[in-house]
């Protein structure tokens, strides 16, 4: 039987960048240009909890490192490398294969090389982290604070896809395969939208990336932010496959559907031809949502400006029992 570092050896180690000092030593080196900060994050991911068991095992190790990917997006930071951390219930060597092919395969394509981690054996279900590192040139990180009245909102992407998806395979919705397969990329194989919050450095004041929901993600913003906001649901971009919805259902996954892994960011009024042309220059879909306010509270209008009635909650890890 293969022992953990003939694992490591064979699923997760490579040849690291000139300039860093990957996997098999005690600790990875990486190098921060001067004037930049390093920007970092941790993301878990559970059986179970976060996804299923029967997941592609390539879909799962894209995912594993997307998540993290678009905090950095939403930072406006450039990838620099990754740690992985695995605790496996069983050796299972070509699901191994797979899941390190979906990994590296995104990592290279963002330039953010595997460069340290850990594996353990699982007593019960199977456990991810990852932890992701960027540089970002001081000052001008894309934080949460940023945002000032009287801001343009927006979002990139498409919404709601993500959540019809994960409500399909939990059986809370009536099978439907052709709904399943239109939405089920949206959940499993997000695209994180680096090359967008790279684009938006010095034109966004203040972003966030849609993990969520937009109305729980946005409000973090506008917490963090002391505003408030008005958007408007005729302007959702919303995921051409919920048109099979109705409407309550299409609301709920627009409005409060997690896992989109787009951005939600604020940007000065004047500046929505900029926004535009960042956009065009990542290759990226934006649609101007809304407004911030002075004033606290998110409402969210209808067609004759409006507010809406029973807004739905987002995702919460520790839901009231």
């Amino acid at each position: 039987m293969a022992s953990e570092f003939d694992l490591i050896a064979r699923y997760f180690t490579r040849t690291a960048p000139v300039g860093l000092l990957g996997v098999g030593d005690d600790c990875a080196l990486f190098p921060v240009p001067p004037g930049e900060q390093v920007a970092t994050s941790t993301d878990l991911l559970l059986e179970g909890r976060h996804f299923f068991s029967n997941v592609d095992p390539r879909a799962l190790g894209h995912k594993a490192l997307a998540v993290n990917l678009s905090d950095l997006a939403a930072m406006g930071a450039r990838p620099i490398g990754c740690v992985l951390g695995l605790a496996l219930p069983r050796l299972d060597e070509p699901w191994l294969a797979a899941f390190a092919d979906g990994f590296h395969a995104l990592a290279d394509a963002h330039g953010c090389p595997l460069i340290g981690g850990d594996t353990t054996r699982s007593a019960h279900d199977l456990a991810i982290s990852v932890t992701v590192f960027g540089a970002v040139p001081a000052g001008q990180a894309l934080r949460r604070d940023g945002a000032q009245a009287g801001d343009d909102i927006w979002v990139s992407g498409e919404l709601g896809a993500a959540d019809v998806a994960y409500r399909l395979l939990d059986g809370q919705y009536p099978a439907n395969d052709a709904l399943l397969a239109a939405t089920r990329p949206a959940l499993e194989w997000p695209q994180p939208q680096v090359p967008l919050g790279l684009a938006l450095r010095g034109i966004a004041r203040a972003a966030i990336d849609l993990s969520d929901g937009l109305l729980q993600d946005l409000g973090h913003i506008l917490a963090a932010s002391r505003l408030g906001a008005n958007l408007e649901y005729a302007r959702m971009p919303v995921a051409a496959a919920l048109a099979a919805l109705d409407d309550a259902p299409r609301r709920r996954a627009v409005l409060g559907g997690g896992d989109v892994y787009q951005l939600c960011f604020t940007a000065p009024a004047a500046r929505r031809e900029a926004v535009q042309q960042a956009a065009d220059q990542a290759q990226a879909r934006v649609t101007r949502v809304g407004h911030t306010l002075a004033q606290p509270g998110l409402r969210v209008l209808d067609a004759q400006g409006q507010p809406l009635a029973d807004l739905p909650a987002g995702f919460d890890h520790f839901p009231a029992a």
